[in-house]
């Protein structure tokens, strides 16, 4: 039971850091006169602010299951389905963002108001650290974790590869809010119009879903293999 109260903190957690980058895109809609309306869709498009959605969403249901089913023995399959669904994605965010993002300056964080820098800090610390290491624990400690059949890796892949599609067509078809450009990627290595083109684009795309084929194997496999040390 603890645990769940532990989701639900992670959870809450989680949802604080959504509603922070919120008010900091807010700031700067109003600030640079740019669309809030472009600006809100273009925040909301963010694969690191879908998946922290469904990631708290996933964690408040399991939160939830825990409290009311105290002597169940295993959670169930839909459950744990979910769960392996939004850690993959979570996780693998944690290691792009730390590997390829980290230290790139952002506008929120270049700022004049202190309080809009710090909003933006703790929303990427947040997002791309708390949560995936929260998930980390949470996948490795949680009790009553089910092992999945194999098979549900194509699940776990399905969803990312899904953002892909929309977020590569999307992007050629709204504006860059701070009017740049036409286009509008979330993120610079998704960019087919940066340095490389379509082809560094593309090879970035195949090399997260090998990530993401690399994750969801070891979610699935870690989950197996608790399933089959827990006490009968």
């Amino acid at each position: 039971m603890r645990w769940s109260w532990l989701r639900l903190t992670a959870a809450a957690v989680a949802l604080s850091g959504v509603a922070a980058g919120f008010v900091v895109n807010v700031d700067r809609a109003v600030r640079q006169g740019q669309s809030l309306g472009l600006v809100l869709a273009d925040y909301f498009s963010f694969f690191t602010i879908i998946s922290a959605i469904l990631g708290a969403a996933v964690l408040a249901w399991g939160a939830s299951w825990g409290l009311r089913h105290a002597d169940a023995p295993r959670e169930p399959f839909a459950l744990a389905l979910a769960l392996a669904a939004v850690t993959g994605p979570v996780l693998l965010l944690g290691v792009v963002y730390n590997a390829l993002l980290r230290g790139m300056p952002s506008a929120e964080a270049l700022a004049d108001s202190p309080g809009i820098a710090l909003l933006d800090t703790y929303a990427v610390e947040v997002l791309h650290v708390v949560l995936p290491v929260y998930f980390v624990l949470d996948l490795l400690l949680a009790p009553r974790r089910r092992g999945l059949p194999w098979w549900t890796l194509s699940v776990l892949v399905g969803y990312p590869l899904l953002w892909t599609a929309y977020t590569m067509v999307r992007g050629e078809l709204v504006a860059n809010p701070d009017g740049s450009a036409p286009w509008w990627y979330p993120y610079p290595f998704l960019d087919p119009h940066g340095p490389g083109g379509y082809g560094s684009a593309f090879l970035y795309i195949g090399a997260i879903c090998a990530g993401f084929l690399v994750i969801g194997t070891a979610v699935i496999g870690i989950g197996r293999w608790r399933e089959r040390r827990a006490p009968q």
